[in-house]
């Protein structure tokens, strides 16, 4: 298993033990009950009050979602949230079947309200993961929350959201990833008059900026990251994985480097089964049935 790195300068972190690991199904509760699918609890609840992982069923069974329930604490990071993302992540990242990951919340109007500022400096990056996340936001996404979801691939907000890093009204800095998620994200100057103000951004003006994927009316963001989630778990798990590594280590390379990164993650898909059911379901015109082998 890979390890799984905070988001300071190189403090790291490797859990030596596997978390315990139990499944029974139970009706979850969606954003929209249109959507509402039968979900299989895979983390020890006493692992933490805080964070919940669920499988989705059947044909969705690749997609996984951490739930965020802190509800006296509008989902603010604090220890027992932390220790269970951390949890989560290092079930995930042991889980080979699963292909991408939702964070959500199921505190109405809150994503997540910020971290405990004690804890902030030790946040577990959800972009360490191997699979895509995607951040599923309604209403507030500020400080400490506001960088949790900079560290997932796709952020998806209802148009309440409120995103922002008001840090500086404080005295500090933003102090888990935001100073350098945020311009890598929507550019250097975006990013200065964001963290500078402080202020907060709605929904619509955080797709404008590019700080999200898609804004959508308000409640439909969990229906919309479902529809993205479904979309890529249908997708080559192992071509997912390259194409993300391939991606977020080649921005940090010049090209000739870069370009010889993506020449070594393209190799590792051609001698896959994957890429031999691709090729067989697109001459018999049908759906490909990808296991990741």
């Amino acid at each position: 298993m890979a390890a799984l790195t905070v988001l300071t300068k190189s403090l790291g972190y490797h859990c030596a033990k596997r978390s315990k690991i139990s499944t029974f199904s139970q009706n979850f509760p969606s954003h929209n009950s249109r959507f509402q699918t039968l979900r299989t609890l895979i983390l020890e609840p006493s692992l933490s009050e805080s964070v919940k992982l669920n499988r989705l069923s059947d044909y969705n069974s690749g997609i996984v979602e951490v739930n965020l329930d802190r509800p006296e604490a509008k989902n603010a990071i604090g220890k027992d949230m932390l220790s269970g993302l951390r949890h989560a992540f290092e079930a995930i990242d042991r889980d080979s079947s699963a292909r991408v990951v939702m964070i959500s919340s199921s505190v109405p109007k809150v994503f997540c309200a910020g971290a405990d500022l004690k804890e902030r400096k030790k946040m577990t990056a959800a972009e360490e993961l191997q699979i895509p996340t995607i951040a599923v936001i309604e209403g507030a996404a500020l400080g400490g929350g506001l960088e949790m979801a900079l560290s997932c691939d796709l952020r998806i907000c209802g148009e309440n959201a409120l995103l922002g890093l008001p840090e500086t009204g404080l005295a500090i800095i933003p102090g888990a990833g935001g100073t350098q998620r945020l311009p890598r994200l929507v550019g250097k100057s975006i990013a200065k008059d964001i963290i500078f103000t402080g202020r907060r951004i709605g929904g619509r003006d955080a797709m404008s900026m590019g700080l999200v994927n898609y804004c959508v009316p308000a409640g439909e963001a969990h229906p919309k990251a479902l529809e993205i989630a479904r979309e890529i778990n249908q997708k080559g798990p192992i071509a997912i994985r390259m194409a993300k590594r391939a991606i977020n280590e080649g921005i940090e390379r010049e090209m000739v480097s870069a370009l010889d990164l993506e020449e070594e993650c393209y190799e590792q898909t051609l001698n896959t089964k994957d890429r031999l059911e691709g090729l067989a379901a697109f001459a018999e015109r049908r759906k490909p049935i990808y296991t990741g082998e």
